[in-house]
């Protein structure tokens, strides 16, 4: 439940105060306010409905919990401030259900499900201020399948699929707008090196250039020269 705070110009970590509940494969968002999201997750016997928010004083505040426990989950901020929380895995199911946060008033909200239940998959918060899913597993199958989350409407729409199906892959949205997916487990159950693309214009996917190393796990950073910077994971 610990929590320390980095700073980058000396380089050193401080410590932070401590969750409220001690959790992992959670999420952590950061709101329009600067408080700190943090949301769901297991603690070795319980997935998590319950959320917390971290101010920098430091302090820890409970916040509405919500309707259904999980991990492997997405967050992802909205434009009006709000939190979209998406899919996840609840201990027996892969989950389609969709839920929003309000800081406003600190509570949940549940909204319309995905088309497909999945976990471990990506959410990416796109340019034209619609969400991205992309991904995942279902318990049973590796997904290709993509669908957008429009905030105004609270609806779903299906995608053109990726060409290849992942999960625990990353998804990075470049500076001219497009979405780069790399890594993963394929449909094999191996990890992939492969990489693709995703166009908001077209709605279409394309295959681009593999990684090195196949991997899944891992992370990806938008660097300021436009590189993506893919480190760790497991092979």
């Amino acid at each position: 439940a610990n929590a320390e705070v980095f700073d980058p110009s000396t380089g050193t970590w401080t410590p932070s105060g401590s969750l409220i509940t001690g959790r992992y494969s959670h999420t952590a968002t950061l709101l329009s306010n600067g408080n700190v999201l943090f949301a769901a997750g297991y603690d070795h016997s319980t997935f998590l409905a319950s959320a917390e928010l971290y101010t920098t004083v430091p302090s820890w505040t409970a916040t509405g919990s919500l309707a259904i426990g999980r991990d492997y989950h997405t967050a992802t901020l909205l434009t009006n401030g709000q939190v979209l929380v998406a899919g996840g895995f609840n201990g027996s199911n892969s989950l389609s259900d969709a839920e929003l946060f309000d800081p406003a008033t600190v509570t949940w909200t549940v909204t319309n499900s995905m088309s497909v239940a999945r976990y471990m998959h990506t959410a990416t918060y796109l340019t034209n201020g619609q969400v991205l899913i992309a991904g995942g597993y279902d318990g049973t199958n590796v997904l290709l399948g993509t669908e957008l989350f429009n905030p105004v409407t609270g609806m779903w729409t299906t995608m053109s699929p990726m060409t290849k199906a992942r999960y625990a892959h990353t998804a990075t949205l470049l500076g001219d707008g497009r979405v780069l997916i790399g890594g993963g487990i394929g449909s094999n159950g191996s990890p992939t090196n492969s990489a693709e693309l995703y166009d908001p214009i077209t709605g279409n996917w394309t295959a681009t250039g593999s990684m090195i190393t196949a991997r899944y796990g891992h992370t990806a950073t938008l660097l300021t020269n436009g590189n993506v910077l893919i480190a760790g994971g497991i092979i």
